[in-house]
């Protein structure tokens, strides 16, 4: 049908929030905090095509004991064409267990 698939929409959104949370966190908070997928909410609203260049935002809208949920949309043009919510679990990389999220992590994501 021509048009970007699922994978693809969703394969932006790791990439985009793994790029936000790198470019925020310093290394010894990226050293000590890694980030699991508990659930992905994606909407499509129109279709993008091959080539199409489309600009996408994200933002954490909450963090609280083990769970952060960010917020993206991607644009075609200006106008949204996917909006979509993550839910993350932060994640000890040692014992590989839930991490409560800490005040200077809230801080990065201004929610403290």
């Amino acid at each position: 049908m021509q048009h970007v698939n699922n994978v693809v929409y969703l394969r932006f959104l790791q990439e985009v929030a793994i790029s936000h949370w790198d470019s925020l966190a310093p290394r010894e908070i990226r050293d000590t905090v890694k980030w699991v997928v508990r659930k992905h909410e994606i909407e499509y609203f129109y279709p993008a095509r091959l080539h199409d260049c489309v600009e996408l935002v994200t933002w954490v809208s909450s963090a609280g004991g083990v769970s952060s949920e960010r917020c993206y949309e991607i644009r075609l043009n200006g106008k949204v064409i996917v909006r979509a919510r993550t839910l993350w679990i932060a994640v000890d990389p040692v014992t590989q267990k839930p991490l409560r999220i800490s005040d200077a992590v809230k801080q990065l994501f201004q929610l403290a």
